[in-house]
């Protein structure tokens, strides 16, 4: 009998696990991806699994959405999470990665391994046969044509990236290390986080430059309604919506004390270690559409910034998703093509977990559908279950990307008032559901990946 074989569109997150789950259960997979012979407007390296936006993979406790979402992908068999761990930088609660080495690891793993074909050329029409078509919301446009077609159009919104600095050219006089309430911080060790802390007079004038200064334009999109993603909103577009709502937002200073003053800042700027060396830094929530010189003046008249090294700046790019709810089964395959699947932020799952985790179950799902088996729809109790029925079953009129939250599912059946204690209990009761459902299917799963702190807490 031939052994079976399919077609993976697209090596980011979602692409990289859809074809290590098919690989892992034994189906051959040939991985197509563009880059180098194309890049899109927002890629840079030729490595697979790009992070773009920040390098952080948001929290790592599994008392929060997203770090139950990642202990489920661990016990699913994830590739990235394992090259989350061997990439990891400090980041307070946050798993955090180098993502050079990301990407670097990830690429290795898929290249040696053997039920695995990369073609790196670009493909302009999904081909016949088994396929996952995971190529992100920066498809190109002659595949991004035939999806149009295909799908009876698709739906489209802004997305922005932050800008990167160098740590040497920080001045750290007007700045100090330290995680929100210390979190993660070890005595007589620098913080995971930079902050740059403004008083009143400082936080005013920069709001002021912030909501006028020039923004860069989007002629290469269809601007004329664009939407923005609530979670990378610009921090200048955040900025106009009021005066003090990036000091509510990503400026805000709870958590922090000035160890100059003794006292909490009126606002503060974080910056993120980007790597392990820790000589690049991420501006923490400045997600931005400005005009690079804009944003270097700008940016420029936070303390601690005024001669910052922008080694890359924030940009602003189109992302594109499906109609899902009207197109996709919860199992993320094609309504009226069975060996079709699609995963990632085309779905409309929207962080890097959320798509690598659309990808782990495509690609399981389509490796069950070759072998004739029941495909595997995670209860709605796990929170890689709950998006799936998000995106496939959304009742409203204006479907919108969505990440990990405890909002997606169902409450438990006791009230319990302390929340720490209520999002462990949702994590454990989507734990032992994720277990029964993959026993009942036959579907294997790793052990626990928690920590010896996490365990005491359970």
């Amino acid at each position: 009998m031939a052994q079976q074989r399919a077609a993976v569109l697209g090596a980011g997150l979602a692409g990289c696990e859809a074809a290590w789950q098919l690989a892992r259960h034994g189906v051959a997979v040939t991985l197509y991806e563009m880059k180098p012979q194309k890049f899109s407007p927002a890629h840079q390296r030729e490595d697979f699994a790009e992070l773009i936006c920040s390098n952080s993979l948001k929290a790592a406790r599994v008392d929060s959405a997203a770090g139950l979402l990642k202990e489920e992908m661990r016990r699913l068999g994830s590739l990235l999470m394992d090259c989350a761990q061997k990439s990891q930088v400090p980041a307070g609660g946050a798993l955090a990665v180098d993502r050079e080495e990301f990407s670097r690891l990830a690429t290795l793993a898929i290249e040696r391994e053997p039920l695995i074909e990369v073609r790196r050329e670009e493909v302009t029409c999904i081909p016949e046969g088994p396929v996952v078509v995971a190529t992100g919301p920066l498809t190109s446009q002659g595949l991004s044509e035939q999806l149009q077609q295909l799908c009876g159009g698709s739906l489209s919104f802004f997305d922005a990236a932050a800008p990167i600095v160098t740590r040497e050219s920080l001045d750290m006089d007007r700045c100090f290390a330290a995680s929100r309430y210390g979190k993660g911080d070890v005595e007589g060790e620098e913080g995971d986080y930079l902050n740059c802390p403004m008083n009143k007079e400082e936080y005013d004038r920069f709001v002021e430059e912030l909501v006028k200064a020039q923004r860069a334009p989007v002629h290469s999109f269809d601007a004329r309604d664009p939407k923005v993603y609530e979670g990378c909103m610009p921090i200048e577009v955040l900025a106009s919506r009021g005066h003090d709502a990036i000091r509510f937002g990503p400026m805000k200073p709870v958590g922090l004390r000035d160890p100059r003053t003794g006292h909490r800042p009126w606002a503060v700027l974080q910056l993120r270690t980007e790597n392990r060396e820790r000589t690049l830094f991420n501006l923490v929530g400045f997600q931005t559409n400005l005009k690079f010189g804009e944003q270097k003046r700008v940016f420029g008249m936070i303390p601690g910034l005024k001669n910052a090294e922008f080694v890359r700046y924030g940009v602003m790019h189109r992302n594109t998703f499906l109609e899902s709810p009207r197109l996709l089964n919860g199992d993320y395959s094609f309504r009226g093509r069975p060996e079709l699947f699609f995963a990632g932020q085309i779905t409309g799952v929207e962080g890097y977990m959320e798509s690598a985790s659309s990808g782990i179950l495509a690609g399981i799902n389509l490796a069950r559908r070759l072998a004739g088996r029941e495909t595997l729809v995670l209860p709605e109790t796990t929170m890689m279950g709950a998006l799936s029925r998000y995106i496939s079953g959304y009742q409203g009129k204006d479907f919108q990307p969505m990440g990990a939250n405890f909002g997606v599912l169902p409450p438990l059946p006791e009230k319990i008032r302390d929340k720490r204690q209520r999002y462990m209990a949702l994590a454990l009761r989507g734990l032992e559901d994720l277990k029964r459902c993959c026993q009942e299917m036959d579907e294997p799963l790793q052990e626990s990946a928690w920590s010896a702190e996490e365990r005491e807490n359970v």
